[in-house]
């Protein structure tokens, strides 16, 4: 039987990635079905939605043979929607993974139960949301204006998230406590991450190779059909692929317990209380036999 991971430990560069991947083969069911519960909705509404408003923009340009009034505003109609819908799903994937992991350290590393998962997410979603909003314009300032600070803060915000869910944390509280964590290890962390983020691409590329592969094999087919195959199929795989966030995510939450044992050893401290409270009830135990 695997060893049950403990996420309040120091870890180094490779402790970090390696126990990322064990622990979502030891929670790979419970944080699917979990995913699978409060998440699909959002994947389901976004891959019908998707499919619906780029067949519009299919047909409209068919029917006009280029672009119209009609078919700019139905373009534009589809790339909004699949703003919001990219971002409440990615608001959903975040909240789910992270209320799941909350509970698994909260229940002394034991998967949690749907349920429970269930009473975070709904408590965490809107707050992630706006969040996400917020810090998404903060990255883009820092890339767009300022390109080397939007390299330091690009791990900071990766902490973001794990430091509001996992400390019930606002907002403002969460900013300043990731930059506080990290600030004397921002390289491992940095690393960890990135690595984390170009396996998750390479799992991608693979995720949407068939609609890639749809793609090449429509060109040279001239009916409607083909066209339909290739928007469904790219919409299921743009989609699903949210699913790959989850490894980031992980690799994130491990980041930070790492920098958090590190200043505080919050872990160890606790381990030690328990190993007090074991000794305790041992000694008590004695003294009842012994009387």
């Amino acid at each position: 039987m695997a060893v049950l991971l403990e996420f309040r430990k120091i870890r180094e560069f490779g402790e970090i990635i390696d126990d990322s991947f064990a622990f979502l083969k030891q929670n790979f069911k419970p944080l699917m079905k979990a995913l699978v519960y409060l998440c699909g909705f959002f994947i389901l509404a976004g891959i019908v939605i998707s499919v619906m408003s780029e067949l519009a923009v299919v047909n409209e340009i068919a029917k006009n043979t280029e672009y119209s009034e009609r078919s700019v505003a139905l373009t534009t109609i589809n790339k909004v929607l699949t703003c919001v819908l990219t971002l409440l799903t990615y608001t959903a994937v975040t909240a789910c993974v992270m209320s799941y992991i909350a509970l698994y350290v909260e229940k002394g590393n034991v998967p949690p139960a749907i349920d429970e998962v269930w009473a975070y997410f709904k408590y965490y979603y809107l707050r992630v949301l706006v969040a996400a909003l917020l810090v998404g314009f903060f990255m883009v300032v820092c890339f767009v204006f300022l390109l080397l600070p939007g390299i330091y803060v690009f791990p900071v915000m990766s902490l973001f998230f794990p430091v509001m869910i996992f400390e019930n944390a606002s907002a403002g509280y969460s900013f300043s406590r990731a930059f506080k964590l990290i600030k004397d290890q921002w390289w491992i962390t940095a690393g960890t991450i990135l690595v984390m983020y170009v396996i998750t691409y390479l799992f991608t590329l693979l995720a949407v190779l068939p609609a890639i592969l749809v793609g090449f094999m429509s060109g040279f087919m001239q009916a409607e059909s083909a066209k339909t195959i290739v928007v469904v199929v790219t919409a299921i795989a743009q989609y699903l692929c949210f699913l790959m966030y989850v490894l980031p995510l992980i690799g994130a939450s491990f980041c930070y317990f790492n920098l958090q044992e590190r200043l505080e050893s919050t872990g160890l401290l606790q381990r030690i209380a328990d190993m007090g409270k074991h000794t305790g009830a041992v000694r008590s135990n004695s003294i009842q036999e012994e009387y």
